[in-house]
């Protein structure tokens, strides 16, 4: 059941608003100016609406958590970078981001530039996150980044002792030099896989020349067992919907720590031809979803589907979430930004194929003029309490309309939304279900909340 949107208020202050979860005994009720929520019981909705204990409660606290609600969405500063050394991919997936002109006959970075992009960038985070212990990430993306491995391992290794990286492969390419080289170097891995057997993967993953690469994935993600640090990624589509909660079991039984069930980006046509509808979307995703808790019942050991669990760290936790795609504005230019091969930057990876988000050279033009640039302005000043379906959404800060790269190319503009609407409103709804039941955890990484303070907590 969609969550109610009418959010209308006549004056500024605390109002709640009521959200029906599809819950037999609670509904919620939210305010999206603070991204405050509770549950209540339904018999009681109405008193939980006007003046009593709930409103009276929340009102002392509604000023320090709008602030700190406008400040994740509106001061933080880069700690990241998605560092793309190459434009080519030996795959000619279905559904890529990435022009097809690119991917085949693209450049790489040297490794002089990559050097010297990794030395400006460390000055950079150097002046923006402090003396501190914590590394900035470094993620190299694609394409396909180890069609470039000899600039990124040397790189790795020139660079280790500032930055975190991260390698996100196809897995092609993930021969056992490759895995002893990272794995020793604690680098985190991740995988792409879409099907749980070969002809469900291959329609939509291929080579150019037409050739399958599911059994080199599985076979990479058989030595990678035991790993700490990696996870897989499926891109769901029309294709291979009807058997996410097989991926889920597969995933399982290799032991994948945390794996995504991801949405379609629809950012290109090509994406579009193979986008699920959202109905259908929500019957396979929360299938596989329920799959993940049986196994976890039945082993002992989780699978967490990240996606989802960011969804729950949201309502939770916001300032605690791991990806910064569920949130407006997206983390695009204001959590990280993405190295392009030619030395360009652009607020996320999914513009690089948009030349109009090109926020100038690194080296010639530096990380603030990215960061201030018309390019990246759009995306950093995307505001979905300014534009309608979303601002009149209860749970727009639970979800973020994403993704602006799709809102644009998709939908006509950063005032539209993106391509799963009605399917983010139904995680939302589960995930409230989920905290209704006390099952939250079982959904979450162990130890999620270590390092979180509870600003605000009322039980009645």
């Amino acid at each position: 059941m969609a969550a109610i949107t009418n959010t209308s208020r006549s004056q500024p202050g605390p109002a709640l608003i009521p959200v029906d979860i599809g819950h037999a005994i609670y509904a919620a009720v939210t305010d999206p100016d603070t991204a405050f929520w509770a549950l209540v019981d339904k018999t009681r909705l109405a008193e939980s609406l006007t003046d009593g204990p709930l409103l009276e409660a929340y009102g002392k606290e509604y000023d320090n958590l709008k602030r700190e609600l406008h400040g994740l969405r509106f001061g933080l500063k880069p700690s990241g970078v998605y560092l793309n050394p190459t434009e080519r991919c030996n795959l000619n997936c279905t559904y890529c981001y990435l022009p097809g002109e690119q991917r085949s006959s693209g450049s790489h970075m040297s490794q002089k530039t990559l050097f010297d992009s990794l030395d400006a960038l460390r000055s950079y985070f150097r002046s923006v996150m402090g003396d501190t212990e914590r590394k900035p990430r470094a993620i190299f993306h694609g394409a396909e980044p180890l069609m470039n491995r000899g600039a990124i391992f040397a790189a790795i290794d020139q660079y280790a002792d500032d930055f975190a990286f991260g390698v996100q492969t196809n897995g092609t390419l993930l021969d056992d030099s490759a895995i002893e080289f990272l794995t020793s170097r604690n680098v985190s891995i991740g995988l792409s896989l879409d099907g749980p057997i070969t002809n469900v993967t291959d329609a939509t993953r291929l080579t150019w020349a037409g050739k399958s690469v599911h059994d080199k994935v599985v076979r990479a993600m058989a030595k990678l067992r035991g790993y700490g640090s990696w996870s897989v990624i499926t891109t769901c589509s029309t294709e291979n919907l009807p058997y996410l909660k097989r991926m889920v079991e597969l995933f399982h039984a290799a032991e994948v720590p945390t794996c995504m069930l991801n949405a379609m980006r629809c950012t290109l046509p090509g994406a579009r031809g193979v986008k699920p509808t959202d109905g259908d979307m929500v019957k396979a995703f929360f299938n596989a979803l329920d799959r993940s808790h049986e196994l976890y019942k039945e082993t002992g050991r989780k699978l967490i589907l990240a996606n989802f669990a960011n969804i729950l760290l949201a309502i939770l936790a916001p300032t605690a979430r791991r990806l910064m795609c569920d949130i407006s504005p997206c983390g695009g230019g204001r959590a990280f930004f993405a190295l392009a091969a030619d030395g360009s930057l652009y607020p996320c990876s999914e513009f690089i194929g948009l030349p109009r988000f090109n926020g100038g050279d690194l080296l010639t033009d530096g990380v603030e003029a990215a960061l201030n640039s018309e390019a990246f302005r759009p995306v950093i000043t995307r505001n979905v309490d300014a534009f309608d379906p979303c601002g009149s959404c209860a749970i727009r800060h639970f979800c973020g309309s994403p993704c602006p790269a799709e809102a644009a190319e998709m939908n006509g503009g950063m005032d539209k939304i993106g391509a799963f609407c009605d399917f983010y409103k139904e995680q939302v709804n589960y995930a409230l279900r989920l905290i209704a039941d006390a099952k939250a955890n079982d959904y979450l990484w162990d130890g999620w909340d270590e390092e979180t303070e509870t600003a605000f907590s009322i039980i009645n």
